[in-house]
């Protein structure tokens, strides 16, 4: 789809585009671009996806799909592969920062017999590339975009001084996205969430977690997943692959002033004092890693928009919303918006794209909004929790997979629900979304659409 021939910037084709088909450019290549180019590409859709690292490795540690997601990976055949390498979990143990247990929860598919998969992010990651690359999507390295552009007929970008164009745009280049600010036309500048989180993921062999008895239930029989929470700090720690890997996060307050997400290497000496005092098991565990990671967490308001003026740009993940830990939906959310997405595109065609994205987002931004809200009732309720009284009353800090959340089918919603949807826009027009009136941050973001009409005026 470059404007020359439609060859890739090494110069062979992938595939054959039609005028039927609707002509795409995902800028990003995580969880959300991914999603959004294999969904596109199994409803007819031709797909060039732009990746500025050069090459695929395998980062991170813990990553959370919730059933939502599950469906959408089972769909796609991807449930073998996913479960292999998957944490393999029965109960989640939940106990007070003094050790005293609070709950035994109970992990199991769906009824419908739907899994969550938890695992590690580079390997998850990598399978999904894998079979994005094995559809035969155009999946191009090393691409650097420095321009984002749209008319009323077409949207492009310009990746490695190549200029390409396609019918829509879709921005998956996560938090630090450089489509948000093209779709908003100013810079939206994060807040603190007042919380950092601490990482780490290690192969329990060798590690001494198995031969401490401190911490060896975690590994010995299979994988495991336990809790903690005391005043504004909460511990997890899971193991996978049979007992094999090890993870953990503890998340904690923080002050510090800054203006966008951050991680380095964490000082294991930082993370035990926050615990200092706390049941034994926790420092046990902790120390077995041999390294960590500090990860600063800032928080973004919902945006006035994801759609750029003329709507043949959208934004879509973590570009579009990104998620406290503590939803354990970020990652899921993504993929729901690429299948949303994908199919609104196919029921508009080439000639109502502009439709289809504006349905993407009447269709996405509330149900995305409800799932970040969780983030944060779950972190405030952990947080804030009494030992004594979380004891008494254990339903008051359980963790609960919401089934609004759960039970969601994006493709088939979509498919559902597109023609009133659409209808309604035809017969009302196009309108910024907007927030439930008792939504915490919907002074904050009634100022941000005001800047932003401001600009498109």
């Amino acid at each position: 789809m470059s404007e020359a021939n439609g060859s890739t910037a090494s110069g062979r084709t992938s595939g054959s585009a039609t005028k039927e088909q609707v002509q795409m450019i995902i800028v990003g290549a995580g969880f959300a671009g991914l999603a959004c180019a294999i969904e596109a590409t199994l409803k007819g859709h031709h797909v060039i996806l732009l990746e500025k690292f050069p090459e695929l490795k395998v980062l991170g540690d813990i990553i959370s799909f919730g059933a939502n997601a599950g469906r959408i990976f089972m769909r796609w055949g991807l449930h073998d592969q996913f479960w292999t390498i998957c944490t393999h979990l029965r109960q989640f143990h939940l106990h007070t920062w003094r050790g005293d247990l609070i709950d035994n929860t109970p992990i199991k598919p769906t009824e419908d017999g739907i899994h969550h998969y938890n695992g590690h992010r580079g390997e998850l990651h990598k399978i999904l590339m894998d079979h994005a690359i094995g559809m035969g999507i155009d999946l191009r390295f090393g691409q650097q975009v420095t321009e984002y552009w749209e008319t009323d007929d077409a949207a492009g970008v310009v990746a490695n001084g190549e200029r390409l164009t396609a019918d829509v745009v879709i921005g998956a280049d996560g938090v630090h996205s450089k489509a948000r600010e093209k779709v908003l036309g100013y810079f939206d500048k994060p807040r603190p969430s007042g919380y950092a989180v601490y990482r780490a993921w290690f192969t329990a062999k060798g590690s001494g977690i198995d031969e401490d008895p401190l911490s060896s239930y975690l590994v010995k029989d299979g994988d495991a997943f336990y809790g903690w929470i005391g005043k504004d700090v909460h511990f997890l720690t899971s193991s996978s692959k049979g007992g094999k890997d090890v993870s953990w996060v503890i998340t904690h307050k923080d002050e510090a002033d800054i203006e966008e997400s951050w991680q380095f290497p964490g000082k294991m000496e930082d993370v035990l004092k926050i615990v200092d005092g706390w049941d034994p098991r926790c420092a046990a565990i902790l120390s077995k890693a041999p390294s960590c990671v500090d990860w600063k967490l800032v928080y973004r308001d919902p945006l006035p928009t994801w759609l750029s003026r003329k709507s043949r740009i959208a934004l879509i993940g973590d570009a579009a919303h990104p998620f406290l830990p503590t939803s354990a939906q970020g990652a899921s959310q993504a993929i729901e918006d690429g299948v949303t997405l994908a199919v609104n595109l196919k029921l508009a065609g080439k000639k109502n794209v502009q439709l289809a994205l504006q349905a993407f987002e009447k269709m996405r931004y509330g149900r995305v909004r409800g799932a970040q809200l969780t983030g944060e009732f779950n972190r405030d309720r952990w947080h804030n929790a009494d030992a004594d009284a979380a004891k008494k009353d254990p339903d008051s800090v359980r963790w609960k997979d919401e089934e609004w959340i759960m039970n969601h089918d994006a493709e088939q919603w979509a498919f559902k629900h597109y023609e009133e949807v659409t209808k309604d826009l035809r017969e009302n027009g196009y309108k910024l979304p907007e927030l439930e009136d008792d939504d915490k941050a919907t002074e904050r973001v009634l100022e941000a659409r005001e800047e932003y009409l401001a600009r498109v005026i």
